[in-house]
């Protein structure tokens, strides 16, 4: 994709990024390799491939469901100033 001076400027005030004019030559060049590498990688065949869901095919462990800690509640609510039918009563603070 051909890119010159002007479109980068229109980017990057639609971007609203500020390019000083020494940098926006060096801004355009490094767009156009990036859009020169997007362009190949779009021309690799890749018909018969199944995408990845992550790039390492790697598994990950998996622990059992067990519960591990005893129900709390009563112990922490004694530490609340109300409390109701099991719940925290707070000031009610929307309309």
């Amino acid at each position: 994709m051909a890119l010159d001076r002007s479109d980068v400027e229109g980017i990057a005030h639609l971007a609203r990024i500020a390019i000083n004019e020494q940098d926006i030559e060096n801004t355009t060049a490094t767009l156009k390799d990036i859009l020169h590498m997007v362009d190949q990688m779009q021309a690799v065949n890749t018909d018969n491939i199944e995408p990845l869901a992550h790039p390492l095919e790697l598994v990950q462990r998996l622990r059992t469901d067990e519960v591990t800690e005893t129900n709390q509640r009563d112990h922490f609510q004694q530490l609340a100033p109300q409390t109701e039918n099991g719940l925290y009563l707070v000031p009610k603070v929307i309309e």
